[in-house]
């Protein structure tokens, strides 16, 4: 089946199909064609989460190695931003707790491979995109915004993609075609399809249905029930007509992709946060920055907001820069008067892990700045540092979903505005604070009024008896073939 030319019995025009060809072309044009060549796989121990919960890295070698069974279970990613490795890593931690043996097949990291390469030249592109869109305003409301959120919900958009992806195959040849199969990005699962595989699961990330995310032949999976009716009526995606429904089969709202670790601790943590509100302890905040190392103005006002409290004991600031340590360099050169408050830890995951199992029953004070080099680290310890820490200062990506109460600041791309909308709706967090004055009023409220983080993690803890945050388990069932 061509999926470029019909999308769930959507005919397409042969416009757009000729425009996807020309764009298939260009790819080979610039980076070859290797659809017929044939990649050995083997596995090493992934960084970080290998130790966590069992997960495999797949890497291309000189000869086949990898030994898959029952319990194995292949996810499939791509790096772009941190968002798509964040729904990996709970994928790969919902499948250990219930007995699979995790895989983790990063296209992205194929980079001597056509698939590679295409994926690489689109995460630049992406990447700038994004810091661009926080420097520029007119380029952010004439381009980044309309691109992000309706420009990407095009199905035009998605025949294109799906004629890009039949280059991604290669990679997929040794892989047995009945494994369970997750993908935390649309061109992984596109591809699985493209190369015969038969049980994948397409983890549909965000609340804004666009066409970008579709891949006919998978079970999408996602988080919201707005979505859920969205997709189902592929609403938006052709402005000129109404399109045929995606199948009931298709599609499964399964809620929140969370890590096992966060859900099965969702009432310690939000009593320890309570405890620590009610007993005059420093309100910890967590600032994430972004895949993109984009809204750096956003951080340096939160930081000189929150100093004066910081000095006078009233609070504690850790913030993950990621791998971004240009991104901290920036920082502490905005606001010097920071330095005699930090202690830095990075590029030594040990030690991070060591500090976050301390400051959970203990104290902490000042400021604590991570970074690491390693991708794997540099996602999974915002993971770590929210357990023990009060309130989440993040733009609404995937962390708006995350069972931790959050200060949701300006996003980057309008398809991140539906987030902040679930997250506010639920409860476990803020809407959108989209300007500096109002974020730093938010601030304000959250630190002297300890009754809105109480809120929140009363409304955590309702939302995890309805099974909000129970989708990466329910994703894991479907690709094995359990009900859910």
């Amino acid at each position: 089946m061509d999926c470029s030319k019909f999308i769930f019995e959507n005919a397409i025009s042969r416009k757009a199909y000729n425009k996807a060809l020309k764009t298939k072309a260009k790819f080979i044009k610039k980076f070859g064609d290797d659809t017929n060549a044939v990649y050995h796989l083997s596995t090493v121990e992934a960084p970080v989460i290998g130790e966590a919960f069992g997960v495999r890295n797949i890497v291309i070698s000189d000869e086949s190695s990898c030994r898959f069974n029952e319990k194995s279970l292949v996810i499939g990613n791509i790096r772009m931003g941190f968002g798509h490795y964040r729904i990996s890593m709970a994928i790969a931690s919902a499948a250990h707790s219930i007995g699979y043996e995790p895989y983790w097949f990063d296209l992205h990291s194929f980079r001597d491979t056509t698939c590679g390469k295409i994926i690489e030249k689109q995460n630049e592109l992406y990447s700038l995109g994004s810091r661009l869109s926080q420097r520029f305003s007119l380029f952010n409301r004439l381009v980044w915004e309309p691109l992000n959120s309706e420009g990407f919900r095009k199905l035009t958009y998605n025949c294109s993609d799906q004629k890009t992806t039949e280059l991604m195959t290669a990679v997929f040849r040794e892989l047995p075609k009945d494994i369970p199969f997750v993908a935390t990005h649309v061109w992984p699962s596109q591809a699985a399809v493209h190369a015969g595989l038969k049980n994948v699961v397409n983890a549909v990330p965000d609340n804004w249905p666009m066409g970008l995310h579709l891949s006919e032949g998978a079970i999408h999976t996602v988080q919201t029930p707005s979505s859920y009716l969205g997709y189902r009526a592929l609403r938006g995606m052709d402005k000129k007509r109404q399109l045929k429904p995606m199948p009931k089969e298709a599609i499964v709202y399964t809620g929140h992709y969370i890590d096992h670790e966060l859900v099965s601790n969702i009432e310690m943590d939000c009593a320890k946060r309570v405890n620590r509100l009610r007993s005059g302890k420093p309100v910890r905040w967590l600032m994430s920055v972004g895949g993109a190392g984009a809204q750096k103005e956003i951080f340096i006002a939160i930081i000189r907001k929150l100093l004066p409290a910081i000095k006078n004991g009233k609070a504690a600031l850790m913030i993950n820069v990621g791998d971004h340590s240009l991104v901290w360099q920036e920082l502490v050169k905005e606001v010097p008067q920071m330095r005699r408050f930090v202690t830095e830890h990075f590029n030594d995951f040990s030690e991070t892990r060591s500090f976050c199992e301390k400051a959970y029953d203990g104290n902490v004070k000042g400021i604590h700045a991570f970074c690491h080099d390693d991708i794997f680290a540099a996602v999974y310890s915002t993971n770590l540092l929210m357990r023990s820490s009060d309130i989440l200062i993040t733009k609404p990506s995937e962390l708006a979903f995350y069972p931790v109460p959050k200060l949701m600041i300006k996003r980057v791309g309008g398809h991140e505005a539906w987030g902040a909308v679930r997250s506010a709706e639920i409860g476990d967090g803020t809407y959108e604070c989209s300007t500096v004055p109002e974020t730093t009023a938010m601030i304000d409220m959250i630190q002297h009024d300890g009754d809105i983080i109480e809120k929140m993690c009363s409304n955590i803890l309702t939302a995890k008896k309805a099974g909000v945050y129970d989708g990466a388990y329910r994703a894991v069932e479907l690709a094995v073939g359990r009900n859910t």
